[in-house]
């Protein structure tokens, strides 16, 4: 067996400074480094792929931002190289003899969407608190929240009027997906420092997840005021003025996003050119459309724009036909009070697009481990039925019944106490019951509609339930910088439908699913799914359903358990002629173990038991 020295490598043992490695083959030593030529400043994940054996091997970097392969083939390898707050970058390695050691250099560029990461300097705050928030940050920007979160804990004591900790403290919470706390603190750190362009537009952010633009507005029109050369604040206000119609704002933002981005604010192309089409000029909206596919090909929303831009061209040429005959021709109306768009000229429609229609960009080349990722994905659904008995959450639910654009027609929210029993009261049977309190029955909700049962959807990865569905393991993707596997589902149908159904008048109709769930590389916990109908249910109106719902990490201490748990979840739904939005979000879990000798009493309330899905 060869011996080789060097720097790095797999088996080693320290002899007069230098580390002896043994290897089967060859070494490949990878160094990262920042655009600037510096070592990078946090950890890098890196992906390792053998053309050839398609063997995937993935490493972090150490402080040296360094990682090290051993044991290689002859063979080309793909490299893919992601950091926070770094744009991925991929490059092909050739290994052509064996026994070698190759060097190989990766530079990457920063996100330019991402939020910047500073610690404060040294007359912003106490040596003490300074010295947790830098550790904190580069605890961050290595994405180690536990880490991040111990030491803005420590921090936050010392200095809790901290604009900088507060910042980073909502930073830390959104990445987490605690959106609740993520807005607290935003909101806090840009009470303290007005100026914080981050904190507003990370608020605003969050806020336009949930679809709440008219919240969101304010915010960013301080941000472009308070910074006006920060360039995604302008991005964001463009769509949020786009979503309201206003067109001429709409446009103006976008291409201040474009000047201010320097390049990094094309996706502010899509924008100006709805809104360039909305406002009649069709030719220049599809100049920007095309300027946004040549930026971004693999876009999901590329089939759409490249529908709008047919649309747009088949107008024009309506158009210049109408002209020739002596004919007017209008395709946006001119009525002032129904100054809304036709609705096929705008990307956003009431309801997100279907599972079916977009599929989100995976990595090139990346084979999937089907069937252990869908195994690794049921233990887990598993041990939540076996871990759990009941839980205990405040649940906030906001209902929106809206035109074919989106626009609230009327508006309720609701605050619940929620509890939830998950069970299987026979060898393959689950069962989920749902309490809530003030609620006396179906009247007590809006619209006399009421949704349950978002626990359950992950249930259709449970082993007496994914027998159930097709399964498909579409490739690696990414959650908001997280690698994750897409896995697509949809209802057998020569299997019962035992996960969703409808009850209407007394009368129960089971309604098949299909959907995609998106799965962390590293741990196998679903932190996003989306669902919709197999196919319409026209015998109770049911036109349409999409579910969204988002899980994280809930720590219950007191147990010493950490569960996956919803956060939020939405549903859009097309019901006995009416278009509905549903928004729920789920805080303050409590647990109560299956072994718990003191488990809540549920409120008085209506009961529901059940296995399906929202709504019934």
């Amino acid at each position: 067996m060869p011996v080789v020295t060097g720097p790095a490598g797999q088996q080693g043992v320290p002899i007069s400074g230098i580390t002896t490695y043994y290897t089967e083959g060859a070494i490949l030593l990878l160094r990262v480094r920042a655009g600037n030529g510096k070592s990078l400043d946090r950890q890098a994940v890196v992906k390792l792929d053998n053309e050839k054996t398609k063997d995937t091997v993935w490493r972090t970097t150490d402080d040296q931002s360094q990682a090290s392969f051993g044991d290689l083939q002859i063979a080309h390898y793909d490299i893919e190289v992601s950091a926070v707050g770094y744009l991925t970058a991929r490059k092909n390695v050739n290994v052509p003899i064996a026994y070698g050691t190759y060097n190989v250099d990766v530079i990457l560029e920063p996100d330019p969407q991402a939020v910047e990461l500073n610690a404060p300097g040294a007359a912003q705050m106490p040596a003490k608190a300074r010295k947790e928030t830098q550790r904190a940050v580069t605890a961050l920007k290595s994405a180690n929240y536990k880490e991040a979160q111990k030491h803005l804990d420590a921090a936050y004591k010392l200095v809790p009027n901290s604009a900088d900790v507060n910042f980073l403290l909502g930073y830390l919470a959104a990445m987490r997906r605690d959106f609740d706390h993520a807005e607290d603190y935003l909101r806090t750190a840009s009470t303290l420092d007005p100026h914080n362009v981050q904190a507003q537009t990370l608020r605003a952010r969050i806020l336009l997840q949930r679809d709440e633009y008219e919240a969101a507005r304010p915010i960013l029109e301080q941000a472009v005021d308070a910074d006006p050369e920060y360039w995604m604040a302008h991005d964001l206000l463009a769509n949020v003025y786009l979503k309201q119609h206003e067109y001429e704002k709409a446009a103006a933002q976008a291409r201040l996003a474009m000047e201010k981005g320097k390049g990094a604010g094309n996706s502010a192309q899509l924008v100006l050119g709805e809104a360039l089409a909305n406002l009649g000029h069709e030719q220049e909206g599809i100049q920007a459309l095309k300027a946004f596919l040549q930026d971004a090909p693999a876009s999901p929303t590329a089939p759409e724009v490249r529908e709008m831009i047919t649309e747009l061209e088949r107008r024009i040429s309506n158009a210049d036909q109408a002209a020739a005959a002596g004919r007017s021709a209008s395709f946006i109306s001119t009525d002032p009070l129904l100054n809304v768009p036709d609705p096929r000229l705008s990307i956003k429609t009431w309801e997100p697009p279907g599972v079916d229609d977009v599929k989100p960009y995976v990595a090139a080349d990346v084979t999937c481990p089907a069937q252990q990722v869908i195994d690794a994905t049921s233990a887990r659904a598993k041990q939540l039925v076996d871990d759990v008995s009941q839980i205990a959450a405040i649940e906030d639910l906001v209902h929106e019944r809206v035109d074919e654009l989106g626009t609230p027609e009327s508006k309720e929210t609701r605050k619940y106490d929620y509890v939830a029993t998950i069970s299987e009261p026979q060898p393959g049977w689950l069962s989920t019951d749902e309490y809530r309190t003030d609620q006396t029955g179906i009247a007590s909700f809006p619209d006399q509609i009421g949704t349950q049962g978002f626990t359950a959807l992950a249930l259709v990865f449970h082993p007496d339930m994914r027998d159930n569905f097709q399964m498909t393991c579409e490739g690696l993707g990414d959650w908001h910088g997280q690698a994750t596997w897409l896995v697509y589902f949809r209802q057998r149908d020569d299997r019962p439908n035992r996960i969703h159904s409808y009850r209407v008048s007394g009368v129960t109709y089971l309604v098949g699913l299909k959907g995609r769930a998106w799965i962390t590389a590293d741990t196998y916990q679903i932190v996003h799914m989306e669902s919709e109908l197999v196919k319409p249910m026209p015998k109770i109106q049911l036109l349409s359903e999409h579910q969204i719902v988002d899980y994280g990490p809930v720590q219950f201490e007191k147990k010493n358990v950490q569960l996956w748990l919803p956060k939020s979840a939405q549903i859009y739904f097309d019901f006995r002629k009416h278009r509905y939005v549903r928004r729920h979000t789920f805080d303050h879990y409590m647990l109560f173990a299956v072994d718990a000798t003191d488990k809540p009493k549920p409120p008085k309330a209506a009961e529901t038991t059940t296995t399906t899905q929202p709504p019934q």
